[in-house]
């Protein structure tokens, strides 16, 4: 019989098989290196070894660093692409306090994954799964708070000033701020604090 664990709320789930917690243990040690080292001193080898395993058994799970690149950004853009999709669905009545939320969560993943959304970024142009895990990732971002802004009075429509052409250029500006504070090493709470004033000033919203 297959393993079970159990989740926050008491309820038998399946329990990661050992070939998941390998693969997790791969990803978490390669987000070490990352932060230590980047990802130009990043080899297959050295993850490896910071895995405890060989470079063969590395290949197993996957082809080569840039794979193991694209399994990091991919877990995290999951687990942006949910957090902006969740605010916009658990407060449709309140779109200041959804767009402020997604905004905190948005800030929260940077400031505990900056290293890997900061490579998203970088590796985007030449690494074209990763620039198609970004890329939809932002899409989908765009569109969840477009939606958030339509909710909260703006106007829908193609023209500049219309809801979605001014989410997409916040957006833009969004993770660029939160991609120089990362480069930087300065504090993510204040580039925060930073992108709710613009947003705030830029596209007012009813509570």
């Amino acid at each position: 019989m297959a393993p079970y664990a159990y989740d926050e709320n008491g309820r038998r789930v399946m329990a990661p098989s050992k070939g998941e917690l390998r693969e997790k243990a791969i990803l978490d040690q390669a987000e070490q290196q990352l932060m230590e080292v980047g990802a130009d001193a990043m080899t297959v080898e050295s993850i490896a070894n910071a895995a405890g395993i060989t470079r063969g058994a590395l290949y197993f799970y996957f082809r080569s660093k840039n794979d193991v690149l694209a399994a990091l950004v991919q877990r995290i853009t999951v687990e942006l692409t949910g957090a902006v999709a969740t605010r916009e669905r658990a407060v449709p009545d309140a779109p200041r306090s959804a767009l402020e939320s997604a905004i905190d969560l948005t800030a929260d993943l940077w400031s505990r994954h900056g290293a890997v959304m900061r490579a998203a970024v970088e590796l985007a142009p030449t690494v074209p799964v990763i620039a198609n895990l970004w890329n939809t990732t932002r899409e989908d971002s765009i569109a969840s708070v477009t939606r958030i802004a339509v909710n909260g009075g703006v106007a829908d429509g193609d023209g500049p000033e219309d809801a979605p052409a001014v989410v997409r250029a916040l957006v833009g500006m969004t993770e660029r701020v939160f991609y120089d504070a990362a480069v930087a090493g300065t504090d993510t709470g204040t580039a925060a604090a930073t992108v709710r004033a613009i947003w705030a000033r830029t596209l007012p919203l009813r509570p």
